[in-house]
């Protein structure tokens, strides 16, 4: 049984950008931010993430002679969907959410700073070779699940559920403390390729259930 010493809540990505109004809004983007905040206490060990790109990022359409947002060019580390600017560093659509509770947070990692590739996972650049970090990291401080929420389901969660499988660690995605892009059914094309990797699926109230169970059975 693993010990919340080896537990850590990854939340990713909740910035203003990704919300209702933001340059690359995730539907009902800011729901997250209650259920996270009901979460992080019951987690001694959280780690944010944040998007920071720099202003001639490559995944930006407008970077692109031609390129439309939400089409897919080819770069030179392979398919990549051109975005509306966003999260660019420096700017409000940039920092995190100033409703999150989680004073306790112990890393906020920033990603994408790289501007020539793109960076939906917390663990790999999307040129599937530079490493942000994270694993070393986590490995150093015992950690062996991670609990993911955050946004959106389909890209950044997803890709970070997917590499910290692929790193050695359980992992877990809350799916109500999480919500989606949903662009041409990359919704269920994700939880299908999340199943596949032998990711947990659960809701806030299960992993709250869970812990405090855990902790009443010492």
């Amino acid at each position: 049984m693993h010990s919340d010493a080896q537990d850590c809540l990854l939340v990713v990505d909740v910035q203003y950008d990704f919300m209702p109004g933001g340059a690359l809004a995730v539907p009902h983007g800011d729901d997250v931010v209650s259920v996270i905040n009901r979460l992080a206490p019951a987690f001694g060990h959280v780690v944010l993430t944040q998007d920071w790109h720099p202003a001639g990022h490559a995944s930006f359409a407008s970077n692109h002679p031609g390129a439309r947002p939400f089409e897919t060019r080819t770069l030179a580390y392979g398919e990549q969907v051109m975005w509306p600017d966003h999260c660019v560093q420096e700017t409000h659509g940039a920092a995190l959410h100033a409703g999150l509770r989680v004073p306790h947070a112990r890393l906020t990692l920033r990603k994408g700073h790289h501007a020539g590739v793109d960076s939906y996972s917390a663990f790999l650049e999307a040129d599937r070779i530079t490493p942000t970090g994270l694993a070393g990291y986590l490995r150093e401080h015992g950690v062996r699940r991670i609990y993911l929420a955050g946004l959106a389901t389909d890209f950044c969660v997803a890709w970070s559920a997917l590499d910290a499988r692929a790193a050695g660690f359980d992992a877990v995605v809350i799916e109500d403390a999480c919500r989606a892009i949903d662009l041409d059914g990359s919704l269920a094309a994700a939880w299908r390729d999340l199943e596949a990797a032998g990711v947990a699926r659960m809701t806030c109230a299960q992993v709250l259930d869970q812990r405090l169970a855990t902790r009443s059975s010492r």
